[in-house]
């Protein structure tokens, strides 16, 4: 017999280090390793029959000792360069990889001994990885997840309609998953991952390969859940984008550790001050020697009908440089865009 929502409440975890100051805390890691060996590849027939017989590994770390704590409802970046052990923390935060060293609780819960219990209370979505059943319509898999979470049918059918609206995907609940836009998709995959009233969800590139309005729709709809439900949300992205407008705390991971634990408030203070803007002109661009920068501009790219430029926002403030920008030039269309990622990463490493 299916399980009531009040029935499910009470087998949820408590709380795990309650805080007065900043409410509870839902993760808490202390000094999480994670060691992988990999196995060598040699050369020749002769070495690979004895790479068979006496195999031998080399040691790769992905995390080496991260420590940190997240309070109820709070909306966290973790981000970081490629490899720097973003995915690696979240599959041990989920229970899905067991740790070489180190703890952790999630809602008071060791994620890889508990990880079915934990199950019941938090979600993950990785937008390189679908859960949705590819031949499937969403529809089915909502009705799926819905026996797998044990809810009960009233309460499934309240919680689905209200996801649906909320996601405005009512249009493609019975179109096979396959048939489905990346944009689309994704708001399926946000919204099945939170059919069961999870507490936190773990969101590992959810806006990948989406273009500007879709991602901006993920990032409210995300932001209004976090409002209203009070939901934690465990974001690596990235799209400086995701971290601005969905965070409010950032922490930077580079080599398996911790190099940046700080506001995202402070962190657009610090390094998120530059802006890239590249005008696609109508007539060819004036020569390299007569192009005039407004304050705060430096050139970067100089092609026949195309300009690129760097603003630092802490000097000019972007709608005055647009301004004589568009005074100044016939422009057939303006990109705005943050840097990227990883070289927001190496001012802060390399600023540490």
């Amino acid at each position: 017999m299916a399980a009531t929502e009040t029935d499910r409440a009470k087998d949820r975890p408590g709380n795990f280090g309650v805080d007065d100051t900043t409410g509870p805390k839902v993760i808490e890691v202390r000094d999480l390793h994670k060691v992988f060996k990999l196995r060598e590849r040699k050369g020749g027939f002769g070495a690979g029959l004895k790479s068979l017989v006496r195999p031998t590994y080399r040691e790769v770390t992905a995390v080496q000792g991260v420590s940190f704590s997240v309070p109820e409802g709070e909306t966290l970046a973790f981000i970081g360069p490629n490899g720097a052990g973003k995915s690696t923390t979240i599959k041990m935060l989920t229970g899905i990889l067991y740790p070489s060293g180190g703890e952790a609780r999630v809602l008071g819960l060791t994620p890889w001994k508990q990880r079915q219990l934990l199950s019941f209370n938090i979600s993950s979505v990785f937008g390189q990885k679908s859960q949705l059943w590819y031949h499937l319509p969403p529809l089915d898999t909502f009705n799926l997840l819905a026996r797998i979470y044990e809810l009960e049918p009233d309460d499934y059918k309240r919680r689905r309609d209200w996801l649906v609206e909320l996601f405005d995907i009512g249009a493609y609940l019975n179109t096979p998953a396959r048939k489905l836009s990346l944009g689309e998709r994704m708001r399926c995959e946000i919204a099945a991952a939170l059919l069961h009233r999870p507490r936190i969800i773990f969101l590992d590139e959810p806006t990948i390969g989406l273009d500007v309005i879709a991602r901006q729709r993920i990032r409210d709809l995300i932001h209004k859940l976090n409002v209203e439900e009070k939901l934690t949300v465990f974001l690596t992205s990235h799209d400086a984008g995701d971290i601005e407008q969905v965070c409010r705390r950032v922490i930077v991971v580079n080599h398996g550790t911790i190099i940046l634990d700080d506001t995202v408030a402070a962190l657009k203070r610090q390094y998120l001050g530059r802006k890239l803007i590249e005008l696609r002109l109508v007539e060819r661009a004036p020569d390299l020697a007569e192009v005039v920068l407004p304050f705060g501009v430096t050139l970067v790219a100089h092609e026949d009908y195309m300009l690129r430029f760097a603003l630092d926002t802490t000097l000019a403030p972007i709608e005055r440089v647009m301004s004589e920008l568009t005074g100044r030039y016939q422009i057939a269309d303006i990109t705005i865009t943050d840097p990227p990622m990883e070289e927001i990463i190496a001012a802060i490493y390399s600023r540490q």
